[in-house]
């Protein structure tokens, strides 16, 4: 038996024998679906991850206040390295759902929810994610590990902080930080909201530059998406602004899987994850250039 399938039923949680079944889409942890009698639960095994500031007190604290504000499942148990949380019967979006118009409409919903209402659930410490010091932090690793981008890292670095200053001052809420479509649930009535890694306090430009850029939505959704969570027109300075933000994104999520490439063992194509979001990158940055 492997080490998560016997830490797993090593778990004291459950009520007779149980059956675990891998779950796919994981990229940072491992995840199982558990039928424990005629109940199923998810059980999402991982340690922190220091190299990616994933730090599960942190994934926990926020996935129950999610849960308490009603956007994502119950924690039915946790200790550290695993996270038992309710199955939700659904389907998992796939960013061709996220660009159609009136699910954009109840997703953009759910986000708000989230970055207003969790707060008042949280308990305990909770960190804050600032992309500009996640992309620094990846530099210096990278560099240390000697790894294959290190030749562009100067030119991320020097990007990063023209993003940074043009960004400005920041309104704060909490941001779920991670929104692939992968990360959305729809049982037939409503949204869901999962996977809590990357919580943390942060500017609403970067959930929404993530959503877009993550799900390739059209200009014209990405300002009706602006227009309508700030519930005002649209400037030229809120847009260069996200803008800035959006590429910043993707730059982070760039990086991330650079890091990956060294320091994960999951069984998933980093590389082609790379480029993937490298050419997702220039074609963000040449647009800001733009504006």
């Amino acid at each position: 038996m492997n080490p998560a399938l016997e830490r797993i039923h090593s778990l004291p949680c459950w009520r007779g024998p149980i059956t675990p079944e891998p779950l796919g889409g994981g990229i940072t942890n491992l995840n199982f679906v558990v039928r424990d009698g005629p109940r199923r639960y998810v059980v999402r095994v991982g340690d922190d991850i220091p190299v990616h500031q994933i730090m599960r007190f942190n994934e926990l604290a926020a996935s129950r206040a999610a849960h308490a504000a009603g956007l994502s499942p119950a924690v039915v148990y946790a200790e550290p390295g695993a996270t038992v949380l309710d199955f939700i019967e659904a389907r998992t979006l796939a960013e061709i759902d996220i660009r159609e118009r009136p699910m954009l409409e109840r997703i953009l919903s759910l986000v708000a929810r989230c970055h207003r209402c969790l707060p008042c659930h949280l308990r305990g410490p909770v960190l804050a994610f600032w992309v500009f010091h996640v992309v620094r932090d990846y530099a210096h690793t990278l560099e240390a590990d000697d790894s294959r981008w290190v030749p562009r890292l100067p030119t991320f670095l020097k990007r990063a902080a023209d993003l940074e200053r043009a960004v400005g001052p920041v309104e704060i809420v909490l941001g779920h930080n991670d929104l692939l479509a992968g990360n959305f649930l729809d049982d037939g009535r409503r949204l869901w909201l999962i996977d809590w890694d990357y919580a943390g306090f942060n500017s609403p430009l970067f959930d929404l530059g993530g959503l877009a850029s993550n799900n390739a939505l059209r200009e014209e959704d990405e300002r009706w998406l602006l227009e309508q969570y700030f519930e005002r027109p649209l400037d030229d300075g809120l847009w260069r602004r996200y803008q800035a933000m959006k590429c910043a994104s993707l730059l982070r999520e760039t990086l991330w899987s650079m890091v990956s490439e060294i320091h994960s063992a999951l069984d998933f194509d980093y590389r082609s994850y790379t480029e993937q979001n490298l050419t997702r990158f220039e074609t963000a940055w040449q647009a800001f250039e733009q504006t």
